[in-house]
């Protein structure tokens, strides 16, 4: 599916930004279902989980519905409306390109990034939540249900910064700061770009790829969904990381 321009693209700059991978038919049923589920229409599978924005949480922000209060849904792997989007031939297949066949899934999320709320992710490479290795046989598929852009808090990518090693993390000085988002240390000296995408446009990326998000600045939510996918041929000390509780198999990855 790819060509060999892009997949020089992303081995040498850390990312690739594919358009319109996704119909907005496609788009439309994901987030609807998102929105039955935080609004108690549809059930939550087994695992799933809402999290509420800090400031919500904090009781600095009174959210003007429920919906603008959840900041995102993690582990949609048992949900099967959603996890047809890991799923899915075209973004399974882009996948196999950039890594190999044989796929599995972790760390799956819906960003519903809501407005009035500070809902910044600093810089920070997904590898250091991740236990198996090598990176390179790890990438990230990042999916912009609505526009993406600077006024949404589009996410902001460093370049090349995959060439590098992995960082120190630590929790930003922020006076509220979403759960686990930890950032790299002295993240301000580092030049990142925004990536500006449409609906159905897919960015991957290489964990060790510097990358977050600001802030929301307009009344409409920031929705996205994302996956990350490891070959089979990834290891990690034990016990073995294809055997826990939120990793599987990608259906139509075998070789």
């Amino acid at each position: 599916m790819l060509s060999d321009s892009q997949i020089i693209q992303y081995r040498e700059q850390g990312y690739l930004l594919v358009e319109s991978l996704f119909e907005q038919d496609e788009l439309q049923r994901w987030s609807d279902y998102f929105e039955s589920i935080v609004n108690n229409q549809s059930s939550l599978a087994r695992g799933m989980v809402l999290m509420r924005d800090v400031m919500v949480a904090k009781k600095k922000v009174t959210p003007k519905s429920e919906l603008h209060a959840v900041n995102k849904l993690m582990n949609f792997e048992d949900d099967p409306v959603l996890y047809g989007y890991v799923e899915h031939p075209k973004l399974v297949q882009v996948a196999i390109d950039l890594v190999g066949p044989d796929l599995y899934s972790l760390v799956t999320n819906v960003f519903n990034k809501p407005p009035d709320v500070d809902g910044r992710h600093p810089l920070h490479q997904d590898l250091r939540y991740f236990r198996m290795r090598p990176a390179n046989q790890i990438v990230a598929a990042w999916t912009a249900i609505s526009p993406a852009n600077k006024d949404t808090g589009c996410l902001d990518v460093v370049p090349k910064s995959h060439l590098g090693p992995l960082l120190s993390h630590e929790l930003p000085a922020w006076d509220d700061v979403n759960f686990a988002f930890f950032g790299v240390k002295n993240h301000s000296n580092y030049q990142h770009v925004a990536i500006e995408m449409q609906p159905g446009d897919t960015l991957f990326f290489h964990p060790l790829l510097l990358h977050g998000s600001g802030r929301n600045q307009t009344q409409d939510f920031r929705r996205s969904i994302s996956t990350h996918f490891a070959s089979s041929r990834c290891i990690s000390p034990a016990p073995d990381w294809k055997s826990n509780d939120r990793v599987r198999s990608v259906r139509g990855s075998q070789s």
